[in-house]
């Protein structure tokens, strides 16, 4: 009886010590806290790439994008409304390529018979083929063909627009409305508001992008832009025709591949076009580039966006290795099992995460990386678990986001534990198995 009442006494008294233990951890956690510091480095704004027409361009308008991101590196007015005439058609050549099969056999109505020059002089009841007709809509850029191409696919001019800016808005481009599908000056009222047919260089340029590298029908559309002078004929075999790309930029400049020209009286000369170099795609968008006799200022300005970003812009891994704390957790147990111990789980970013961030950088831009951890957690917390992310940013947008997970797991200490691992280590003394009575 003796033995037992010891034993008992014995147990109590670790008990408490250990649980004593236990409270001291647990009240001097937050010293523990106080001294882990989430890595975070100091984001600073970058400075925009250009803040005024340094290169003293002729269009009222103008954009030079990065055709992988759609970053904007150099714009002048690049957000303000105005017409495009008929850089408008590649809208309507990708919806049509989009919604279309090349083969479809495509019927002139009376209203598309009577659009205006520069026309292919269609009849009504004339019968083309639909790739004849794009080639005709992006090389001479012909009105009738637009309007063509516009009822086939819609049912109707109308329809035809109202898919139009449906696309623009899947795209982003906030700022576009269209009206006709080849880009002649016009408004309607629409809402109690009189719209205009118009974009932004910005979402021109935006668009094209869409049609040189995320469209499914992006190939055809390359072939199509890309090609130098085409021939067709009616399906009747009645009269032929020839068309040469206006594109002159083709010749013009090495790596240029696609484009369109636009002009009318309202929008002016208008440009969207695009250029390869090195791994390195641009898009450009020239709204209000002069008007007659300035036809040739739009090839101007052109080229001197184009040398502007080769000269200025190349691509740099901007990935860097980031030192991630050890996190404390709360009432968590220490895997030694001392209670006297913080608790801290290491954490990583995602192994299966690529280590690499490509971006086409200026070389004074830098990007700034930010880590968003939890000074604490609260127990329990299990191995792989997502507790934060790495941010990576450039002029204040993120370029790029890690997740940070967990690298081990911790249990969260209760009192029935406490009292299993006290009686275990008093068990576990030497000598005390012998004290027990045998029952």
């Amino acid at each position: 009886m003796r033995h037992a009442i010891g034993i008992l006494l014995a147990a109590a008294f670790v008990f408490l010590i250990g649980t004593g233990a236990a409270a001291v951890w647990l009240t001097g956690k937050e010293a523990v806290n106080e001294n882990a510091k989430v890595t975070e480095e100091k984001e600073e704004k970058n400075t925009p790439i250009q803040s005024k027409d340094e290169l003293n361009l002729y269009a009222q308008s103008a954009v030079l994008m990065d055709a992988s991101t759609g970053r904007v590196l150099y714009g002048k007015n690049e957000d303000l409304v105005r017409p495009m005439a008929s850089t408008t058609k590649i809208m309507t050549c990708i919806l049509a390529l989009e919604r279309g099969t090349l083969s479809d056999t495509v019927t002139a109505s009376q209203n598309a018979a009577s659009q205006p020059k520069v026309h292919l002089g269609v009849y009504k009841g004339e019968t083309f083929q639909l790739k004849d007709l794009l080639y005709s809509l992006m090389l001479e850029s012909h009105n009738d063909a637009a309007m063509m191409i516009a009822e086939h696919i819609g049912g109707s001019q109308e329809g035809f627009a109202a898919m139009m800016n449906q696309k623009a808005r899947d795209l982003g481009c906030s700022d576009t409305y269209f009206i006709t599908p080849n880009g002649l000056d016009a408004k309607e009222e629409k809402d109690g508001q009189v719209k205009i047919h118009s974009t932004t260089a910005a979402d021109l340029a935006r668009i094209m992008n869409y049609c040189i590298g995320q469209s499914p029908k992006k190939e055809e559309f390359l072939d199509i832009t890309a090609t130098r002078s085409y021939a067709f004929a009616d399906l009747e075999g009645k009269r032929f025709f020839s068309c040469n790309n206006h594109n002159t930029l083709l010749a013009m400049m090495d790596g240029a591949f696609s484009g369109k020209t636009g002009f009318t009286g309202g929008a002016g000369y208008s440009y969207v076009g695009a250029v390869q170099d090195e791994g390195r795609v641009y898009t450009i968008a020239l709204l209000g580039c002069g008007w007659p006799p300035h036809k040739a200022y739009k090839w101007s300005d052109a080229r001197k966006l184009f040398q502007y970003g080769m000269d200025r812009f190349h691509y740099r891994n901007v990935y860097k290795d980031v030192n991630l704390p050890d996190i404390p957790v709360i009432e968590g147990i220490p895997s030694s099992g001392r209670l006297d111990e913080p608790v801290l789980v290491s954490c990583s970013i995602g192994g299966e995460e690529e280590k690499s961030i490509n971006l086409l950088l200026a070389d004074e831009e830098e990007v700034t990386v930010q880590t968003e951890i939890p000074k604490e957690l609260n127990a329990p917390v299990r191995k792989g678990q997502t507790v934060g992310t790495v941010i990576y940013r450039l002029n204040g947008e993120v370029v790029k986001s890690y997740p940070v997970y967990l690298t081990a797991g911790a249990e969260r200490l209760t009192t029935v534990w406490c009292i299993k691992n006290i009686f275990h280590r008093y068990l576990s003394m030497p000598g005390v198995m012998g004290i027990i009575p045998n029952t």
